[in-house]
């Protein structure tokens, strides 16, 4: 996995935010020339093709992007306005093979619990959320935090899966 710097953009529509920064990420990997390194995939006996993969994950909360908590205090925030509620985890993935770009956007609800301040403070404490969109990790310690989640689990961690496959079913194909 290659992780391209790009700046990604924090405002604006959800869905279309998503879709762009995943966007972003695609032509990055392309113009430092990531495909020449990436994955070669096809049959031995076809020719093989350039495979970019680019995903951006963020929660939405109140029609509002949260993005990744700048510190302690704002990752609490975020806690804060989550617990006992609906918020939805919007994907954009892109992936380009052979020059040909293929798009979507994968959503997932997710419920989180009632949470106690001790829950909320130990949560914070173990640090978890740094670096992380709405800043928790559904597959590690912020699963504790969850009371249900209707769509794709994958799509939840940072990469819809299930999307990928109907994108680029190739990939999926045993050589």
């Amino acid at each position: 996995m290659v992780v391209p710097g790009v700046e990604e953009l924090t405002s604006g529509d959800p869905e279309q935010l998503v879709r762009l920064n995943a966007r972003r990420k695609a032509e990055a990997l392309r113009e430092e020339g990531i495909p020449a390194r990436g994955v070669v995939l096809g049959m031995p006996s076809s020719p093989p093709k350039r495979c970019v993969i680019a995903c951006d994950t963020d929660v939405v909360l109140d029609d509002e992007v949260l993005g990744k908590p700048a510190g302690a205090s704002e990752a609490r925030a975020y806690l804060d306005r989550m617990s006992g509620r609906a918020h939805t985890v919007m994907s954009g993935l892109v992936v380009v093979v052979d020059g040909e770009e293929r798009s979507g956007v994968e959503k997932t609800t997710v419920v989180f619990r009632e949470l106690s301040e001790e829950e909320k403070e130990r949560y914070v404490r173990f640090g978890e959320w740094e670096g992380r969109s709405g800043g928790y990790a559904i597959q590690t310690l912020g699963s504790s935090l969850v009371e249900r989640l209707e769509g794709s689990v994958s799509n939840v961690v940072g990469l819809p899966v299930g999307l990928l496959a109907e994108l680029a079913p190739e990939l999926f194909e045993r050589a």
